[in-house]
């Protein structure tokens, strides 16, 4: 079963701000709240609006999916899994609560993402390729799958906070004496505490490995353009998830063909003599030469289109078009045949029934 839009999910324009994307998803999840709703596949519905939001909300997600639909994550799609937004937030301010929950700090958490470049040739652009890339990749560590700890014996419950990961902190200000809750300091929020470390990750429970992967660069990829890779970006915290890498593209300029879009622009020259008596000509197109039909007395600047022979679109994958624009080249040096020739030609009128000549003469004469 195919994915419904994101936009169609939230009931929202595709050019909604973020704040009504905000009061969307919060009437949203009010309406499929599993512990409220009585609609039919109320829980998946839930789901269904929480990944929309996620991706939604981000800015480079946003982008991403605007660009690619759900082809995105480099052909993966989108999956909800750095959901970083705390439902129970809304939902207490809906039915009640007494105030903002706090969220347990030792939770799991997401790692940052991040970018990087990466230069492409214009043929790679049209055609798809696939790229070496060398990334860091964070992996639980084999030793102590993830504990951080030497043995067992040596992860203890956190002392100070009693293995919740944060804990109260009394102030006197202006205002009265108030309570904050805060990351506990003496297990950094984690809830545990490692008295002999790990001799392979020292503790942090996360082997960092530098590895070549391969990268698919979509058909009809553009500068400006990007993919993700899940999981590739900076390492969770708490056990939480890698952060996701994303990829931005950078096209070489082709010295014969203009991008714009999805169509292409190339300029083709021909002879006078091709112009006035028309020619069949060869014009070459990322997919091949292709065969133009050039008729008597073009001009230059002409424009013709080749439907089909432009760079795929990444989202649809059908391919633009290609705009020929007519170059009529004039001869800088000659022989004296055909010095003479040019020189009878120009003994004749040539200038009856064109525009451009009848507009001239018609503006010299005022």
């Amino acid at each position: 079963m195919s994915k419904r839009d994101y936009y169609d999910v939230l009931d929202v324009d595709k050019n909604a701000d973020q704040p009504a994307i905000k009061s969307a998803f919060r009437k949203m999840a009010k309406q499929y709240h599993p512990d409220v709703s009585k609609e039919e596949n109320a829980e998946a519905k839930f789901k269904e609006v929480q990944e929309a939001y996620e991706v939604l909300s981000d800015s480079s997600k946003r982008q991403q999916y605007d660009t690619f639909g759900h082809q995105a994550n480099n052909g993966q799609g989108f999956n909800s899994s750095g959901f970083d937004f705390d439902i129970n937030d809304i939902f207490s301010s809906f039915f009640g609560g007494g105030g903002r929950q706090q969220r347990p700090t030792n939770r799991p958490r997401k790692g940052q993402d991040i970018q990087r470049r990466m230069n492409i040739v214009f043929e790679e652009s049209i055609f798809g390729a696939k790229k070496k890339i060398k990334v860091t990749s964070h992996e639980e560590c084999h030793t102590c799958h993830g504990s951080g700890a030497f043995s067992r014996d040596d992860l203890k419950t956190c002392t100070k906070c009693q293995g919740s990961g944060s804990v109260i902190v009394e102030q006197q200000s202006l205002f009265g004496r108030t309570r904050t809750q805060t990351s506990c300091p003496q297990c950094n929020g984690k809830g545990k505490e490692v008295t002999k470390k790990c001799t392979t990750c020292h503790g942090e429970g996360i082997e960092s490995h530098n590895k070549e992967i391969e990268v698919s660069v979509p058909k009809g990829i553009d500068t400006g353009q990007q993919i993700r890779l899940e999981g590739y970006g900076n390492k969770g915290s708490n056990g939480g998830p890698s952060g996701d890498l994303y990829i931005l593209f950078d096209v070489k300029k082709h010295p014969l063909y203009e991008r714009h879009g999805d169509d292409l622009v190339v300029e083709v020259p021909i002879t006078f003599t091709q112009a006035t008596l028309g020619d069949h000509i060869k014009v070459p197109t990322p997919h091949g030469d292709v065969k133009l039909k050039i008729p008597a007395g073009t001009q230059s600047q002409t424009t013709f289109r080749l439907r089909g022979k432009g760079a795929p679109n990444v989202r649809t994958r059908r391919n633009g078009d290609q705009h020929v624009i007519i170059k009529v080249v004039t001869p800088t040096s000659i022989t004296k045949n055909q010095q003479k020739m040019l020189e009878q030609l120009g003994k004749t009128d040539l200038t009856k029934n064109s525009m451009i000549w009848d507009k001239f003469k018609k503006a010299m004469k005022q």
